[in-house]
């Protein structure tokens, strides 16, 4: 597992930012914080690709350099997911992408919820490298379901779990249900409150990137 912060830089400054309560009132900033961590954590997982040498011809001459063998599949979990999956498509640019739609259903009465899915649109995964992309990692829930959906479309080569902000019982769960995956997270935070929201965390993401929904 990676985590960003576990080496200061400059990625602090947009994780607090995101956190800060008066600073992510600014939906414009917020999701453009939510791209800044992308960017930053396409780059970390750039370094585990499989690379090539190829020549590059410059007008003075052929420069050797190593590029991707491939691109990996980008897997946006919507909505909150879009401003964080643009961050890696801006680094992945040549990358296809994969988009579910996943919410949380009505919270029963003992407080569970359940994740529903109501739209797919995904590329043939087989022997790709995937990166599912979903800022906050709570439970953990709807990643696994997102990923069960996602193996209809092939069976990828290599997983990699990307979000912003972790609680360690999402962690946990997706260690367990998703074993061969690699998870890069910007922070880890200890907690769930009642309603399954990450404490410290930052509130509802997609609220504050796009407004709150009915």
């Amino acid at each position: 597992m990676f985590v960003l912060v576990e080496q200061n830089s400059i990625a602090n400054q947009f994780l607090a930012e995101l956190r800060h309560q008066e600073i992510q009132k600014d939906k414009a900033r917020f999701r453009h914080n939510l791209e800044r961590v992308g960017e930053v954590l396409a780059y970390e997982i750039s370094k585990t690709l499989d690379y090539q040498v190829e020549k590059i011809t410059t007008p003075l001459g052929v420069a050797h350099t190593h590029l991707p063998k491939s691109y990996p599949i980008l897997a946006c979990i919507m909505r909150a997911g879009f401003p964080f999956y643009q961050g890696f498509l801006r680094f992945f640019d040549s990358s296809e992408s994969a988009f579910i739609g996943a919410f949380r259903g009505k919270t029963k009465e003992d407080e569970q919820f359940d994740i529903e899915l109501h739209y797919s649109a995904v590329p043939n995964l087989h022997e790709k490298s995937l990166i599912i992309i979903d800022p906050m990692l709570a439970t953990g829930k709807s990643i696994v379901l997102a990923y069960k959906q996602l193996l209809s479309y092939g069976a990828p080569l290599s997983v990699h779990i990307a979000s912003v902000i972790a609680s360690r019982e999402g962690i946990h769960h997706l260690s367990s249900q998703i074993p061969h995956a690699k998870i890069w997270v910007g922070e880890i935070d200890a907690e769930l409150n009642k309603k399954f929201y990450i404490v410290p965390g930052l509130g509802d993401a997609g609220d504050l990137a796009f407004g709150e929904k009915l």
